[in-house]
Order: C-alpha cells, then structure tokens, then sequence
C-alpha cells in the first residue's frame, strides 16, 4: 500500500484547508494525529490526517501542516482546538505524537520516512504490503 505525505503549509489558512479534507472526506477518514516537537525550546505541532484509499487505488494520503503552531499542552491554539472539535465530530480523537524537528533532519523525504516509520510501529497507519 502506498503511503505519501502530502503537505499543505504551516500557516494559519493551510489549516483551514485540512478541516475541509477532513469535512469532505468523512467516509474515507482514518486517523489523525497531533505530531508535536521542540525546536530551540519552542515546542511546535503538526497536525495531520491520514485517509483511507479510495476505489480499486491502495494509496494512503496522509495531510499534513507541518511545525507551524505553538503547542501549549495547558492552553490549546485556536487551530489545534478546531482542528480537535472536528476530528471529535466524526466519534474520534487524535492521537497525540512527540517526535523529532524535522531540522534536524538533511531533508523533508528523510522526516516523512522516519514519521512513516514511527506511524506503521505503532500500528496507526498499516504496514506496507
């Protein structure tokens, strides 16, 4: 089964655009995930939904805003909130993540395959067939 990050940005409108995925997507939706890192002692999240394939395709999109907002376990961002409320919508809960920056990290493909990694591990998105 194919499975590809597909990343959308780190701004604030980026992620008014996972809600639509998530909003449009109902039927195809598998999981969701707050990935959270630190970064010079500034912890930042990534938010991120994986969709189940559609049709004969095996492809597993996973959506991503990546390391664009401050994550505050004590006090949510606005954007961390709404995207909770609408994962909440569907009967589920995101699953929260700490990993590494992807900085520290030569390239973007090598922190997609180590988060790969880490979701297939821990059976969150499944294995390569």
């Amino acid at each position: 089964m194919p499975q590809q990050f597909i990343e959308l940005g780190e701004g604030y409108g980026d992620v008014y655009e996972l809600l639509e995925i998530i909003k449009t997507n109902q039927e195809r939706f598998h999981q969701a995930f707050i990935l959270t890192s630190t970064k010079e002692e500034k912890k930042v999240a990534s938010l991120a939904v994986a969709l189940k394939p559609v049709g004969e395709s095996k492809f597993l999109p996973i959506y991503i805003c990546r390391e664009g907002i401050p994550f505050n376990e004590e006090k949510p961002s606005k954007r961390q909130i709404m995207f909770e409320e609408n994962i909440e919508q569907l009967g589920r809960k995101a699953v929260v993540v700490e990993i590494k920056h992807s900085s520290i990290f030569s390239e973007p493909k090598l922190f997609y395959q180590y988060l790969m990694g880490i979701m297939r591990l821990h059976h969150y998105i499944p294995a390569l067939n």
